[in-house]
Order: structure tokens, then sequence, then C-alpha cells
């Protein structure tokens, strides 16, 4: 009986430092899991729009670009590793959601809570720095890339009214503040957990500007002219040297593991799930769904973009003008991605906004006494700092690609290895072992060469570069 009383309190005090203590007298059992919490009521469907809305975002506009870098043969192929690569690996996370046993043993409620409760050691101080600021600079990049669709759908109208010749340059700077303003009140949503209808829409709006890119792109083909395409991708024959299409091909590769970055939150949307079924096995159902939708849309959006656009594919497919009529649906689609990135950015940021509320009550109580107060000054501090260095550095495929780079190898492949092993204490030089450690290191190497191919970017864009004066 005293072990059960101070468990509940306990219980109670973790809830008092989340802003979530219950009413005076109100204990009923089925309002609240087995940890103490509120009840989790997510399920398998809504776990998959967080995983679309977070997946499906602006790496799908890329994708056209990555594949004249790549060709014929190593684009689709390299699409096709990643997202088995992904796949595999969100399942092997999904079992490190609980501690020891994946039905009965304690629940992790975030990537690093997993990485502490298996791993231990220096390896949670590296798995928080890289988590974190990796989801920080996809929310820069998220920033960046909503500005540069709203941006495009003032140049869209200018070039319908003045002709595809005139000069229709805008600054990005006034859209970055309007998405900056939109999400200073968004970021006052308490948790993840209030986000399923924002994931929901989102997701609603990723489908749609894929659909009409999929169908500008045979409507582009099936008109001609299309651009010249090849096997291998970019040759020298547009001006591109062997060098410059090594780097070229390397940031693709970083491009497309940005496109299926979503597993440093992972444990996190898993935690929204609710209890029974089993949340692992609810989140690798939610995983095949997320992952085998987003691999067939860009697949498409990849291979027709390509085969509309050819070694000349741009950037960003809606907003790089390959497509200029109708300008009316060039304009729905640059709507749907602001709107889609304006629930993906909060689906990334939730998760640092509540490992950072958590650690800051417990290191000053008297916070406690004030959460709302805390958090609309903090959120609000968060969302200005993004925004600010967004205006200062933004380059669209570099960005993406270095952000790709830098999340692949650790939070996608290394830490979900590691976790696994340790967990199901599988033996050290054994054929699964040898395994597992065999696919971390040519993830590595992948890594690696993606990211020296995106510094390679970021450099070519800084030597046009001034600062805060960016136009598309």
């Amino acid at each position: 009986m005293d072990r059960e009383m101070t468990d509940r309190s306990c219980r109670d005090k973790e809830l008092r430092e989340l802003g979530l203590e219950r009413n005076a007298g109100d204990h009923r059992e089925d309002e609240f899991d087995d940890d103490g919490k509120p009840r989790r009521t997510g399920t398998v469907w809504t776990a998959s729009a967080h995983i679309i809305t977070a997946v499906i975002g602006s790496g799908v506009l890329s994708l056209a670009w990555a594949m004249a870098q790549l060709g014929w043969i190593a684009g689709p192929v390299a699409l096709m590793l990643f997202s088995i690569i992904t796949f595999y690996m969100s399942s092997l996370l999904a079992d490190c959601y609980r501690t020891s046993d994946p039905v009965f043993g304690k629940r992790n409620y975030t990537y690093i809570d997993a990485v502490r409760s298996n791993l231990g050691g220096h390896k949670i101080w590296l798995c928080g720095v890289t988590q974190y600021l990796n989801i920080f600079g996809i929310i820069i990049g998220y920033t960046i890339t909503a500005s540069i669709s709203l941006a495009a759908i003032q140049k869209s109208n200018c070039f319908h009214k003045n002709g595809h010749g005139a000069s229709c340059k805008t600054s990005n700077n006034p859209f970055m503040i309007s998405f900056g303003v939109a999400q200073l009140f968004l970021s006052q949503i308490p948790n993840i957990h209030k986000l399923s209808w924002i994931s929901a829409v989102a997701a609603i709006m990723s489908f749609s500007y894929s659909f009409i890119g999929i169908g500008l792109a045979i409507a582009k083909v099936a008109s001609g002219p299309t651009g010249k395409t090849s096997i291998i991708g970019v040759v020298g024959a547009i001006g591109v040297s062997e060098s410059q299409k090594v780097w070229r091909a390397f940031q693709a590769l970083g491009d497309i593991a940005f496109a299926y970055s979503y597993s440093q939150i992972l444990i996190e949307i898993q935690d929204t799930l609710g209890s029974p079924p089993q949340e692992n096995k609810a989140m690798k159902r939610a995983s095949l769904i997320g992952v085998s939708t987003t691999t067939t849309f860009y697949i498409l959006c990849g291979c027709l973009g390509y085969a509309a656009f050819g070694n000349q594919a741009p950037g960003n497919m809606l907003t790089g003008f390959g497509f200029y009529e109708p300008y009316w649906l060039v304009d729905l689609a640059n709507v749907c991605i602001a709107i889609h990135l304006t629930g993906a950015y909060q689906v990334f940021a939730q998760p640092i906004f509540a490992a950072f509320e958590l650690r800051a009550t417990k290191r000053w109580p008297v916070l406690v006494t004030r959460p709302i107060a805390f958090k609309l000054v903090w959120r609000s501090v968060f969302v200005m700092v993004s925004t600010v260095l967004a205006m200062t550095f933004p380059f669209f495929n570099a960005v993406l690609a270095l952000l790709g780079a830098l999340s692949f190898w650790p939070l996608t492949v290394y830490f979900p290895i590691e976790m696994y092993i340790a967990q199901r204490g599988v033996p050290r030089f054994g054929l699964k072992w040898v395994a597992l450690q065999g696919l971390s290191f040519v993830c590595l190497l992948v890594s690696i060469a993606a990211a020296c191919g995106s510094i390679e970017g970021v450099i070519d864009a800084l030597r046009v570069y001034r600062p805060f004066m960016t136009e598309q």
C-alpha cells in the first residue's frame, strides 16, 4: 500500500511539472494510462498522418532535380533503398519505445529517453545534440521552403500578367516573417498530442500539391517536347564538369535522405498511440503506411519531373517555374505547400518544446507556477530566432541536403541499430551483429558523401550571397 501511494505521488508530481495536474477529486482511472499521465488516444491512422506530414514536405519538391543528378538507374534505385532502410530502421526503433520488453517495459516518451534507457553514457549527449539541432535545422528549412512557395504565388501572377520573360523577382523576407507570425500562434498548442487535426489537414495538403505536381509533369510530357534525360544523369554537355557531377550526385543523396527524414520524432509520434493494441505493432503499421505512401509519391514526382524537365530540372519543381500555366493551378499547389509546412513545423517543433519545458521546470521549479507565461515567452523566442536564421541562410537545395546528410546516419541508422542490439542482446561478432554493423557502416559512408556534396553546394551559394537581401 505504501509503495502504491508513493508511486501515485510521484506520478502526480510529474503531472504537475508538465502542467497536467489532475482535478481535485477526479481520479477516474479510465482517464489515465498505466504511467499516470492522461490517456493517449492516437491510432494507426493519426500516427500515419503525423508521419506523412513530417515526411512529405519540402523534400519531395527537390526530387526531380535529384533524379537529374543521378539518372534513370541510380535515381530510382536510391529512392527505393532509402525507403527500405527507413522502414526497417523505424521498425527497430519502434521496439525501443518500451525498455527491456516491448509490451510491459517502462515507456520512453522521447527519442533521447530511449537512448538513455538502452545505451546510456556519452551517447545520451550525442543523441540529444544531434536530434535537437537537426530538428531545429529542419524547422529553418521549412520556413525557407514555405516562404519560397508564397513568393512563387506572387511571381506566378506576375508572369501571367507580364509574360514569362518579365523580371518578377521578389524578396522572400516578408513571406518568412508572415510564416513566423502564424507559428507564433500555433506554437501555443500545448503538445504533440493535440496536433492530430493539424496533421490531418497537412497530410491532405501534401497529397494535393503532390498530385498537382504529378499532373503538371504528365501534361508536360504528353504535350512535348521534353528535356533531355540520361541513364547517368547530368553530363558535361550542359556545362557540368565531371567533378561538379560528383558533388551534385552526393548532394542529391542528401536531398533524398532529407525526404525520408522522420526518425528523430518517431518515438514522440509513437507516444501518442493508445494501447491496446501494442504501441510497437501499431507504430510499425503506421510506418509501413507512411513510408509506402510517400515512396509512391516520391517515385512519381521524381521520375515524372525528370521526364518533363530532363537534365535541366529545377531545384524546386513547383517554384522553379518549369510550370507557368495554368497559373492558378501552380498558385493552388504553392498554397497547399505553405499550409502543409505550417503543420509540419509544429510536428517537429513540439518535441523540442516538450523537452526544454520539462528540463526547465525541473531545474527551476518556480516556472511550474506560471506555465502559460513561460511557454508564451520561450516558444515565441524560439519561433523568432528560427525565422531570423531562415532569413539569413535561404539556400533551398543545399540546406535540405545538408540536413538530410547530418541526420540520416546517426538518427535513422546508428542509434536504432545500437539500441536494438543492446535490447535484444545480439551476440557480438555474430552473423546478425556483423550484418547490422555492416549496414550501419555503408550508411555512414553515404552520409559523409552527401554531407561533402551539400557543403560544396552551400559554398557555391555563398559566393553570390547577400544577408537578408535574397530575391527569387
